[in-house]
């Protein structure tokens, strides 16, 4: 079941994660349907995780892609943010969680 993005009023204006749990009780896990609120789509993975995705479009034509995948208890197992070129090109990923790993180039 998928439903429009939402609209950037919708999500908060940072591109930190308003959880982060990764099993080790660092913070609140968020529910399905709050996932499925914040991020508007998904896709179903074989283990009965969830990927979620955000798009955000910028203002010169690029793109924030914001990916969050949780277990089948919803729990936060790897959350990542892609940036799009204005032709579409994945040029850079900062993965945030689990570790980390800063803004690479792609």
């Amino acid at each position: 079941m998928k439903r429009d993005a939402p609209t950037l009023s919708e999500y908060p204006a940072t591109d930190e994660p308003q959880e982060q749990s990764v099993g080790g009780g660092r913070g609140p896990v968020s529910t399905r349907s709050q996932n499925e609120k914040k991020f508007g789509q998904w896709d179903e993975l074989p283990n009965g995780g969830r990927r979620y995705r955000l798009d955000v479009p910028g203002r010169l034509g690029w793109m924030a892609r914001y990916l969050k995948e949780v277990s089948a208890d919803e729990t936060t197992v790897r959350f990542w943010q892609e940036i799009y070129d204005d032709k579409g090109i994945l040029v850079e990923r900062h993965e945030k969680l689990p570790v980390d790993k800063g803004h690479q180039k792609v």
